[in-house]
């Protein structure tokens, strides 16, 4: 498998811009290759956004590469630019590492950390210790000002004013990959394509500093064919962290995929094989639906584990697949108090509250046009109050459409 890695990869979409095509391409071919992605901790979460580069890392590890993540609880301190039309949020220091130790456990569920195959690190270790003026003196001398300002990421943050601080990101990603090449020997660079300036910046530093020639690869920055960024709904961010999106909600983001997405998502978000997807990508009608099911279990199943997948499957089909009610508890379920319903609830302040609509003018809208049931019966008018007589034994059903469905239960002892 590691002589085609550079040609899987390829094929699979995961390559925008490549440094040196045929250089990377023989690295790739005779592992062991070092290599390595930096994740910034700027939330409580990655998110379905984050799959790109950790399925090709996945991919480069399977081949017998070794793979380094980076936490950069040191270069979240200062906050990438690259993609911002305005500043970064400046989070504390606690905050950083917390969200920090988030990451490296949510990127060790794919990568398994073995300290040889796959190794975390945080920059924070070499970074916060340097001192400014020997850095400046050592690494900043290398940097052309006027180089940097042509780079994408700080032309379209000039118009609306690029602080001092974002400014020395790219010197220190590029320090970054300096110290990993001569702490690992590591040779590739890889990220998002947002990140061609920073990472080219890192291989022109090595080659002042060490006199040694090493790779860049940047991989494209999804949308849906919708033009919907990939891993956001209108309800907000898809997270890996099952806290804040179940395994249910993660599964119905996949399977809810557009047809013209299908063959293109089972490439990057699963590890089929390659002659598999070509059979499943061709479906056509109700056969694509099962595409839909596999490339959602098979995405599901790397981020949450294969019983979550399951359970997930079997709830999304237990309420859109007429396969009855025994999984229904694996829906996403809120507890509210009988008192609630007791005066007689509006619907329309439910399904808002759960997170079905984004707000309550726009549930009466959907009611007017016949887009929400309740225990799969359409609601028909505005007048229609919710009552503990509509719970049963499985709780309330609230469904948006046929896509989105919420279960409601009541608080015991209510």
């Amino acid at each position: 498998m590691s002589g085609d890695i550079y040609d899987e990869l390829k094929e699979r979409g995961f390559i925008a811009q490549v440094s040196h095509e045929v250089v990377v391409r023989e690295m790739l071919g005779r592992p062991p290759a070092t290599f390595y992605i930096g994740y910034d901790g700027t939330a409580a979460s990655l998110h379905a956004g984050s799959l790109v580069p950790i399925m090709a890392m996945v991919h480069l590890r399977r081949a017998g590469h070794r793979a380094l993540a980076v936490v950069g609880n040191g270069t979240t301190m200062v906050g990438d630019p690259s993609g911002k039309t305005e500043l970064r949020r400046m989070l504390d220091a606690e905050t950083i590492r917390s969200y920090g130790r988030t990451v490296r456990a949510q990127l060790d569920r794919y990568l398994r950390f073995d300290g040889t195959g796959a190794i975390a690190v945080d920059n924070a270790d070499w970074l916060l210790p340097l001192n400014y003026i020997e850095f400046l003196r050592d690494i900043g001398r290398h940097f052309s000002v006027n180089r940097m300002l042509a780079a994408e990421a700080y032309k379209l943050r000039l118009e609306k004013g690029l602080s001092f601080i974002e400014f020395n990101y790219q010197l220190l990603q590029a320090y970054d990959y300096l110290h990993l090449y001569r702490t690992f020997g590591c040779t590739l660079q890889m990220g998002g394509d947002d990140q061609w300036g920073n990472i080219l910046a890192g291989v022109d530093l090595i080659r002042r500093v060490e006199g040694a020639e090493v790779q860049a690869m940047t991989f494209p920055l999804l949308t849906t064919s919708s033009g919907a960024k990939m891993g956001k709904t209108a309800q907000g961010a898809v997270w890996l962290d099952p806290a804040l999106c179940s395994p249910y909600a993660f599964y119905q983001y996949w399977i809810n995929t557009d047809d013209r997405d299908v063959g293109r998502f089972l490439r990057i978000y699963t590890l089929l094989p390659l002659d598999e997807i070509r059979r499943l990508e061709v479906l056509r009608d109700s056969e694509r639906n099962e595409a839909k099911r596999i490339l959602a279990t098979e995405a599901t199943k790397l981020t949450h584990g294969e019983d979550a997948a399951r359970e997930a499957r079997a709830a999304s089909a237990a309420a859109f697949g007429g396969e009855g009610a025994k999984d229904v508890a694996s829906l996403p379920t809120t507890k509210i108090p009988r008192a609630r319903l007791e005066a007689g609830l509006s619907p329309a302040e439910l399904f808002t509250d759960v997170g079905l609509t984004p707000s309550r003018g726009e549930a009466k809208r959907l009611i007017k046009q016949g887009g929400l049931y309740v225990n799969d019966e359409r609601l028909d008018g505005l007048e229609r109050m919710l009552t503990p007589a509509d719970v049963g034994p499985d709780g309330l059903l609230l469904k948006a459409g046929k896509k989105k469905i919420h279960r409601i239960v009541l608080e015991e002892g209510d």
